[in-house]
């Protein structure tokens, strides 16, 4: 079957654009558990899975591109990152994360820009494992689940759950940015000790 080479970019622009209708189907109606409520949490899930799908389709089909790798850690920073500042603001994830997250992914976009003629900073490893986590814990931040049940256990087991996922992926945005300086700095010295 012949599958289109930009197929994976066009997803990863899908992605994109769905950033914005989701922050704004959040915050239409001040994050009450309605109908907007669920229709942004399934837009934010619908849209973050097709991070694995443009991946697995460019590597399937032989058809990875430098735009490819440039574009898709950006497209899941626009949908994670509005997803944390969405919450933020409607006072349901304290501003810290938040702003310990923009700071980290902010970071290394600006910096795969600044080096983007010299080479592309492709997702390592980890970064992917932290965008797994954060997709995890917010689709649960973003799910009203309270508003399906009152029994105080399921609320408890949800929060908790909330918790302990939002808590690695912070540790892994933290970690993964790290990483990357590091795996960075290393690069450039060895650069120049081959000069």
């Amino acid at each position: 079957m012949a599958v289109h080479p930009q197929l994976p970019n066009a997803i990863t622009v899908a992605r994109i654009v769905c950033a914005p209708i989701f922050l704004w189907l959040l915050l239409a109606d001040a994050g009450t558990d309605g109908g907007l409520r669920w229709a942004a949490a399934a837009l934010f899930i619908v849209a973050i899975a097709t991070d694995g799908v443009d991946g697995y389709i460019a590597r399937k089909y032989d058809i990875v591109s430098d735009l490819g790798k440039l574009l898709d850690p950006i497209a899941d920073k626009a949908l994670t990152g509005l997803a944390f500042v969405g919450l933020s603001i409607l006072g349901e994830l304290p501003w810290w994360i938040t702003i310990v997250v923009l700071v980290r992914e902010v970071g290394i976009t600006v910096y795969r820009f600044v080096v983007v003629s010299d080479h592309v900073l492709a997702a390592a490893w980890m970064g992917k494992l932290k965008t797994v986590f954060q997709a995890v814990a917010l689709s649960i931040a973003l799910l009203p689940f309270a508003s399906l049940s009152e029994a105080p256990a399921w609320n408890s087991t949800v929060w908790w759950a909330g918790v302990v996922t939002m808590t690695i992926a912070v540790v892994l945005t933290i970690a993964s940015g790290l990483d990357y300086v590091v795996t960075e700095v290393r690069a450039a010295q060895k650069k120049r000790g081959a000069r």
